[in-house]
């Protein structure tokens, strides 16, 4: 009997793909003329494309954790950088493993800790360094260490485009494909669920050494950076010149592109050995990144190139090809969708929605009316609806994430864009009075958000104003877990 329709018999598999820092912008499907996401592109058109899909925090590992548990950063009890994914929180590897599926999880997960989290297989970068011991590449080892916020800011960003020393086969993210289509072979006869997770193309950049000159700094742009931008800049951006932006994003465009290929690969295997009939693919971004805009490179704030990600489904006769889906949506939501899909029950409790009728165009079905996300290394968070956009913040937090200003902390603070008439995010409308009732709904929105979802190691005190509820929130409570060093 042929494998693929053997294939259909047995209950459907899941690969979640995972990159680090890749905003929506940089997809062709988006608009976006550089070509470095063509397999990307592909499994856009043949299935489902989430155009404004939003993270639930700029940072990588409240983010992830988010997404993987189907909870709010706070509510998870991760919201800063090397905090600990506490080991009561239930992951998809935990819901789908109890269910008779074997997981793994490959490739860059940011747990922070020695837990594997319901994962029946961990494989992450201390794996593939004992890989490249046993194998040493060709043409030698020639990785430079990484110091970001203690080089100059062009050294740890890339700006010179430098590759990161290996060749093509000895790349980590060589090696968490290769792993992944290993344990997609292993037992054939039951389901898998699996989260193939690249550190690309997170800062440095990386990209292998044939690799080297595929974008060149003269094919971009520097920003236009405003005076006022300029004042509000982090203290390590503002030596930044045109030609270190330029030179940062041809090294990211490299890296994009070279993770883009990986991901064609990994897909490519599912097809070849006969899963991809039977199989949802997910593809998505923990967060977004700024190129320039606004004169950053970073995520760790509310515009929009920093928390819009890519978010893509595939299901061959399950769901449609080439639909696209221009509702708001949150990675929170992920989980659910992933198990609804699945016809798996979902554990109570979860912050996210089901977009699985979304997803299959069913009649009627809708996506959200406000989104949500934080960041209480900043004491900041936004809401945004279809048309405007609101970011609050305390304005008394030093910042300890390396992005200070040099500019005094302001106090509580608000500001508010309109994305219809102003999509590049440069005129604050907060002072209108006109947007006085477009500004409270959306606060309103923000604070049952946080009320709503609330799990904290203290109640949220009685009889605060809701600007203090939001506030108050908004304070970071998780112990950074310093033995578990993470990225950026």
């Amino acid at each position: 009997m042929n494998e693929g329709r053997a294939a259909t018999r047995r209950p459907p598999n899941l690969l979640l793909i995972v990159t680090d820092d890749q905003s929506a912008l940089t997809l062709g499907t988006e608009g976006d003329s550089h070509g470095a996401t063509p397999h990307l592109d592909a499994l856009a058109r043949q299935g489902v494309h989430f155009d404004r899909a939003y993270c639930n925090s700029p940072l990588c590992t409240p983010s992830r954790q988010s997404f993987i548990s189907g909870k709010l950063p706070h509510a998870t009890g991760v919201t800063r950088l090397l905090t600990r994914l506490p080991d009561d929180v239930r992951t998809l590897g935990h819901s789908l493993g109890e269910r008779g599926y074997r997981t793994a999880a490959i490739g860059k997960m940011h747990f922070n800790g020695p837990s594997s989290h319901g994962f029946e297989l961990r494989r992450d970068y201390p794996h593939w360094l004992k890989h490249l011991d046993r194998h040493p590449p060709s043409g030698g080892d020639l990785r430079k260490p990484w110091k970001p916020l203690i080089d100059p800011a062009p050294v740890w960003l890339n700006a010179r485009v430098e590759d990161a020393g290996l060749p093509a086969e000895a790349m980590d993210a060589n090696y968490f494909v290769n792993r992944s289509i290993r344990f997609m072979k292993e037992q054939p006869d039951k389901p898998f669920a699996l989260v193939a997770s690249f550190y690309e193309p997170h800062a440095p950049f990386h990209f292998p050494r044939e690799w080297r000159g595929r974008y060149r700094p003269e094919q971009f742009t520097g920003p236009r950076v405003s005076e006022r931008e300029r004042a509000e800049l982090p203290k390590i951006f503002q030596d930044l010149g045109d030609a270190d932006y330029r030179g940062i994003q041809a090294a990211y465009y490299t890296s994009v592109a070279y993770v883009d290929e990986q991901i064609g690969r990994l897909i490519r295997a599912v097809d070849d050995e006969g899963f991809g009939d039977n199989t949802l693919i997910v593809f998505l971004s923990d967060n977004g990144y700024m190129l320039g805009q606004h004169g950053r490179v970073e995520k760790h704030c509310f515009y929009d190139p920093s928390v819009r990600v890519p978010l893509i489904m595939r299901w061959p006769g399950r769901l449609p090809a080439g639909r696209r889906v221009h509702d708001l949506v949150e990675l929170v939501d992920v989980l659910p969708t992933v198990l609804g899909l699945l016809d798996v029950p979902a554990p109570p409790g979860l912050h996210g929605i089901d977009l699985s009728g979304l997803a299959a165009g069913a009649p009627g079905a809708r996506g959200r009316e406000v989104v949500f996300s934080e960041y209480p290394e900043n004491e900041e968070a936004m809401a945004r609806s279809d048309r405007y956009k609101l970011i609050v913040g305390s304005g008394r937090r030093v910042r300890k994430d390396g992005y200070a200003t040099e500019t005094p902390l302001p106090g509580p603070y608000e500001r508010l864009f309109d994305e219809q008439v102003d999509p590049d995010e440069t005129h604050d409308v907060a002072a209108d009075p006109r947007l006085a009732g477009v500004k409270q709904e959306l606060l309103d929105s923000l604070s049952q958000r946080f009320i709503s979802t609330w799990k904290g190691p203290e109640a949220i005190p009685q009889g605060l104003s809701q600007r203090e509820t939001i506030h108050w929130c908004l304070i970071p409570r998780d112990k950074p877990n310093p033995g578990f060093p993470g990225h950026l």
